[in-house]
């Protein structure tokens, strides 16, 4: 009898196994990414199913807010765009501009004052100072916002907002908080503020989300004040961790491209809050006048294709003199990665510039052997030193640069849910050309790290393991 039910049970096992390669080699996704799947829910059938349960499915056909109701909270937005005079368009990135329009309607807004912050001694006093000066409205979309001594300071700066009639919204990821108790943000509710978590994990119901969460990092003052980039709400950001100092990249604007990141909060809030926002008093008129021309860009794993990930690789290929490349995670697809390599070889100075030590340590094994071949092609690769370099951000040919939340890796262009700002203005690209290289100043090139660029065969072929699942990351 224990045979025949050992049988029965193997049986079921191969034949939802079965079921599950067939399941992924019908999602169509990269050869890689599907072989990568395959093999761990074959080799390691308990797990490899567990993991492709919460991980491995492909929500891109879906539709988290209906068309219908971004057409509503786009409309405002519209007419902002439709009110610019004088709208030109660099006629060297027009192509660039059409994409983001086309893909995702992210309308091009001039007028704009950019403010580069490089870590969070100078952008949290800055966030804290306008949010005291708020008379309307805050809305924060964080992918972390942690219950320490730095986030209470924010959420009580918060609450006494919201007691003098400020209105306040906040959106933070569920899976980004995992480790924040619910009283921390119960607390903030209870004093006025309206919070709300983005794809809670509440299990069955959204146990196939796990992977795909909320990375962005926006915030909104009185629709006149905008912040992007990678910095999150906990004190880490500002004081690093126990043995790296921490080095970021936050935008401060205002102008025509806070109404690109009123866009993308107001769409976000409707998805976790059901209510439709769309009063002209969000989109009030710029008060700046220049050709600092501006997309906020967002790209979501429910979206029809990788709208950032696009705009790099048109990027890349579009660069005449260099690309030069921050970003703390090294993990490209194959699109990006042959965009980068083939600049490279067409004589375009390429330069990546990672961390030396990685905050995720199986990730920095598996961008090693990215890194080195990158290298291979031409692409001059430099290691921080100096901290946790946590800054995302490229600049191309003093004429473009694009900053926000996304990594260069598989997670930020195929899976989360991410923002950044493409930036269309010569001053800007200088100000970012500059900053990357100071950060230089403060790396070592991948070529002088011999143990880095020979690894031992064990070291090579570890690495080569962690590449392979790279795309599951």
């Amino acid at each position: 009898m224990q045979s025949i039910l050992y049988i029965i049970g193997v049986t079921v096992m191969w034949i939802v196994i079965a079921m599950a390669v067939i399941h992924v080699v019908m999602d169509n996704r990269q050869p890689a990414k599907t072989m990568a799947w395959a093999l761990v829910i074959i080799f390691v059938p308990v797990i490899g199913l567990v993991f492709y349960l919460f991980f491995g499915v492909n929500h891109r056909k879906e539709r988290l807010v209906s068309q219908r109701s971004v057409d509503q909270l786009t409309k405002r937005f519209m007419l902002s765009f439709v009110e610019q005079q004088n709208l030109r368009v660099p006629e060297r990135h027009k192509q660039l501009v059409d994409l983001f329009v086309n893909q995702s309607f992210s309308l091009p807004f001039k007028d704009n004052q950019v403010d580069i912050m490089t870590d969070g001694y100078t952008f949290f006093p800055e966030l804290l100072r306008d949010i005291s000066k708020a008379k309307h409205h805050i809305h924060i979309d964080m992918y972390i916002f942690e219950n320490d001594a730095l986030g209470r300071l924010v959420a009580d700066v918060l609450i006494d907002k919201a007691h003098q009639g400020v209105h306040i919204r906040l959106i933070y990821d569920d899976v980004g908080c995992w480790k924040v108790d619910h009283d921390f943000f119960e607390k903030m509710r209870e004093e006025g503020i309206e919070v709300a978590a983005y794809l809670p994990v509440r299990f069955p119901s959204f146990t196939s989300k796990v992977n795909y969460r909320n990375h962005r990092k926006l915030v909104v003052i009185d629709g006149i004040i905008g912040y992007i980039g990678g910095v999150n709400i906990a004190l880490r950001y500002v004081k690093g961790t126990k043995d790296q100092a921490w080095r970021d990249t936050m935008l401060r604007m205002t102008g025509g491209a806070v109404y690109g990141l009123q866009r993308a909060f107001l769409i976000d809030w409707y998805f976790v809050d059901r209510t439709l926002i769309t009063d002209r008093v969000y989109y009030p008129p710029s008060l700046t006048a220049n050709n600092c021309l501006v997309q906020v860009v967002t790209s979501a794993p429910t979206n029809l294709y990788p709208e950032i990930m696009q705009g790099y690789v048109r990027a890349i290929l579009s660069a005449r003199r260099y690309i030069y490349i921050e970003t703390p995670y090294f993990l490209p697809n194959e699109p990006v990665l042959f965009a980068l390599k083939t600049a490279a070889v067409a004589g375009v100075d390429v330069r990546i510039l990672c961390p030396l030590r990685s905050d995720a340590r199986f990730v920095e094994w598996a961008s090693r052997s990215y890194l080195r071949e990158a290298s291979e092609a031409g692409v001059k690769v430099y290691l921080y030193q100096t901290g946790f370099l946590h800054s995302k951000m490229m600049v191309c040919d003093d004429s473009l640069t694009t900053c926000g939340s996304t990594n260069v890796d598989f997670r930020s262009f195929e899976n989360n849910f991410e923002a950044n700002a493409f930036i269309y203005d010569e001053g800007t690209a200088l100000r970012l050309k500059n900053i990357f290289l100071k950060d230089q100043e403060n790396a070592v090139p991948l070529a002088d790290l011999p143990k880095r660029v020979s690894p031992t065969f064990i070291k090579r072929l570890w690495e080569s393991f962690t590449r392979l699942l790279s795309p599951l990351f």
